[in-house]
């Protein structure tokens, strides 16, 4: 395990893990910690997946803000007080590219964790990169994760991929806390139809094969989507991840 920065104290790490990229692990890592700030509890987002590092823009925050001193550097902080840390943050523009070598991002990972003073904070939530390669080996590794959240969509292929993600958990003894499913369904503005553009959901019988949960279903909501670009994530309004943070708060309860 990497060490902790001295002058940091977490109680409780969340990764948030998808097999592949593109299936809305960042979305759900951003909704996780906007609920549970919500309800009280000191939450910070240590975005792991440096090459797609896409939690400030949700958030509104531009690069530099990332001061430090002696001590280690100070994650800035959301509207409504959430600590996030992001290879973004360290940038002089937003679009330039990370072209480093896996050893590198691993050690920037590292890094985040080490070199980062985090202050009180109860529930930290790390953006994991996708796949099952060496950054995330990395994150299982060196950060001492709680447990994880696997974000999934309908389609069979993504199921596979999923199966990879538990497996992987397995190997490195990370209890998966349950599956959150992104993309399940649409609502139709003008009759109130459900509607499955990718086809029925096959998470219940996945959840059911690795022995845990359901943890939400998200469905395709443009105005969820228009916050996420105006960097605005804290105003949404819906409760899709409510039973997630109720299997958070209650897995892992904070006391004090």
């Amino acid at each position: 395990m990497a060490p902790m920065n001295q002058a940091s104290k977490i109680k409780r790490v969340i990764g948030v893990v998808s097999g592949k990229g593109g299936v809305g692990k960042s979305l759900v890592t951003s909704m996780l910690a906007v609920s549970m700030q919500r309800r009280g509890y000191r939450c910070a987002i240590l975005d792991a997946d440096i090459t797609g590092p896409s939690i400030p823009k949700a958030f509104g925050i531009g690069v530099g803000t990332v001061t430090g001193n002696e001590l280690g550097m100070f994650p800035p902080k959301t509207k409504t007080g959430i600590e996030i840390m992001s290879v973004n943050l360290l940038m002089d523009e937003e679009t330039k590219p990370v072209v480093w070598r896996g050893p590198v991002i691993a050690g920037t990972v590292k890094q985040f964790w080490s070199e980062v003073v985090w202050n009180e904070v109860d529930y930290m939530f790390v953006d994991m990169p996708p796949g099952t390669g060496d950054v995330p080996l990395t994150v299982f590794q060196s950060l001492p994760l709680d447990a994880i959240v696997i974000v999934s969509t309908p389609q069979e292929l993504v199921s596979m991929i999923v199966d990879k993600a538990i497996n992987m958990a397995n190997m490195m003894d990370v209890k998966v806390l349950g599956l959150v499913e992104n993309y399940s369904y649409l609502v139709c503005p003008d009759c109130g139809k459900v509607i499955r553009l990718y086809g029925d959901s096959h998470i219940e019988e996945l959840a059911e094969k690795h022995q845990t949960q359901v943890l939400a279903k998200l469905p395709i909501d443009t105005e969820l989507a228009s916050l996420v670009d105006k960097g605005v994530i804290e105003l949404f309004e819906a409760d899709y991840l409510e039973s997630a943070a109720d299997a958070v708060e209650k897995a892992y309860p904070i006391t004090n």
